[in-house]
């Protein structure tokens, strides 16, 4: 008979874990390390028993992120290396020249901060805010989910406690689920060149960055000048920050598309119930292939696949327009043509890490419809010149569709034509994200606001 019959039952199932995670249990720290994707060595399984320690006291609603920024910034901070001072000054004048090229091609709004040299954990730093942003309606998912399958599926004797412990399996299921995002954007920080290089607005205020240590690397094997390559990639990554810094409203709007397809993404609770029913907690391992896998993300509802094709529409619209613009503005350069394929081939695949953020999260980063757009704004250009293009940028009323990436010729012919401007209301809301985006005071750039089309 116990000492203590009133003890809470979430008191002893916090005991039992405590005794895990103090090493006095029969389960196999490695294994649960393994996971957590993490690798076996004694310093990783000393990295996940702190996380898990730290789930226990967290006494939020939400999911401790902290977790998925030191598991990244462990990763990003493998391998490191210091930004040669050479290598400093001469991506410094590739960005100033990447800016005057772009001055010669576009009507946009030139940025108001200074493009920044990024190391990998920097990198990892400054973007996990969006990257919680996007994981966090699964990471809840899951971890809800999970609570309940194993207070359903555990022994009748130890349902109450299970019933007790409900918040601490809910901590320790986000704790898991924010190591994994930990591992991939890790491993993303060493393999992205720049801010904008997964298409989505990471980096907040329109910032431009380019990453030198991994830019050095994606110019090894290749029979191009690395001059030639830091100076297409500058063009690329300034003229994806001054597109958004340009159209106020299209950040909130790609976010806005994110936020409502990750809205509806809900569990797949039987198959969560099979792994549960035959879980072997000294072997975690089919758990975290369910995980990374997506195979507890059911298909995408109706109302997802709307979502996520608005979502794909934006990305292949900015992406077609910082090709062709890019195009235009290095045509000094004898390889342009080389390194843009490189590029081209580069998106087309995504990288390892790329893909387990899709699988992890249900969501694609890479439009399909990337030449399409591409081919649609070339031919704006053709017809209306460079500003007509860009003053399309100007309002969300008038910016192209996904019918107008099928029909170019429909949508220079209503250029040709003439549109109406935007009404009052259009350009109030045009004016909130303006005001919105310099805090109500002045940022110090003299540059004219856009036209409104």
């Amino acid at each position: 008979m116990s000492d203590e019959p009133d003890k809470n039952p979430e008191d002893e199932f916090a005991d039992m874990l405590r005794q895990f995670l103090s090493g006095n249990s029969d389960l196999d720290p490695s294994k649960l390390a393994s996971a957590a994707g993490l690798p076996s060595d004694p310093a990783a399984v000393a990295q996940l028993m702190r996380q898990l320690q730290r789930a226990m006291q967290h006494t939020g609603d939400g999911v401790d992120w902290k977790v998925a920024l030191e598991a990244a910034q462990e990763i990003a901070g493998k391998d490191a290396v210091s930004i040669d001072p050479g290598i400093r000054s001469a991506l410094e004048q590739a960005l100033h020249v990447a800016e005057l090229w772009l001055d010669e091609v576009t009507f946009v709004t030139e940025l108001a901060a200074t493009p920044k040299l990024l190391s990998r954990k920097e990198w990892v730093t400054a973007t996990m805010p969006v990257w919680t942003q996007l994981a966090e309606p699964v990471a809840l998912s899951i971890a809800d989910a999970l609570t309940r399958v194993l207070k359903e599926q555990a022994p009748e004797e130890l349902s109450g406690m299970m019933a007790g412990a409900s918040q601490l399996m809910r901590n320790i299921g986000g704790a898991l689920f924010a190591m994994q995002l930990g591992q991939v954007v890790g491993q993303l920080s060493t393999e992205v060149v720049s801010g904008g290089d997964v298409g989505i607005p990471l980096l907040s205020d329109q910032q431009a960055a380019l990453v030198p240590q991994n830019l050095a690397e994606f110019g090894d094997g290749l029979d191009i000048a690395p001059d030639q390559v830091q100076l297409y990639l500058s063009v690329r990554e300034i003229a994806h920050a001054r597109l958004f810094r340009h159209a106020k409203w299209l950040r909130l709007h790609m976010i806005s598309s994110i936020t409502e397809f990750a809205r509806g993404i809900s569990i797949d609770t039987d198959r969560l119930e099979e792994l549960a029913s035959g879980f072997d907690p000294s072997n975690p391992e089919e758990l975290r292939q369910a995980m990374v896998s997506g195979a507890l993300i059911p298909p995408k509802s109706e109302a997802q696949e709307q979502a996520l094709a608005r979502l794909e529409t934006t990305l292949a619209l900015v992406e077609g327009w910082v090709d062709v613009v890019t195009a235009a503005a290095t045509v000094r350069l004898p390889k342009r043509d080389a390194v843009a394929e490189t590029v081209r081939r580069r998106r087309a695949t995504g990288g390892p890490a790329e893909s387990a953020f899709s699988t992890l999260v249900g969501l694609e980063l890479r439009p399909r419809r990337l030449r399409e757009a591409a081919a649609m704004w070339q031919a704006v250009t053709d017809a209306v010149g460079a500003e007509g293009r860009d003053a399309l940028w100007s309002h969300p009323d008038v910016v192209p569709t996904s019918e107008d990436i099928d029909n170019p010729a429909g949508l220079v012919a209503r250029l040709l034509a003439g549109e109406p401007e935007p009404d009052e209301m259009d350009q109030a809301i045009a004016d909130f994200f303006r005001e919105e985006e310099s805090g109500g005071a002045s940022t110090g750039d003299d540059t004219p606001a856009p036209p409104v089309v």
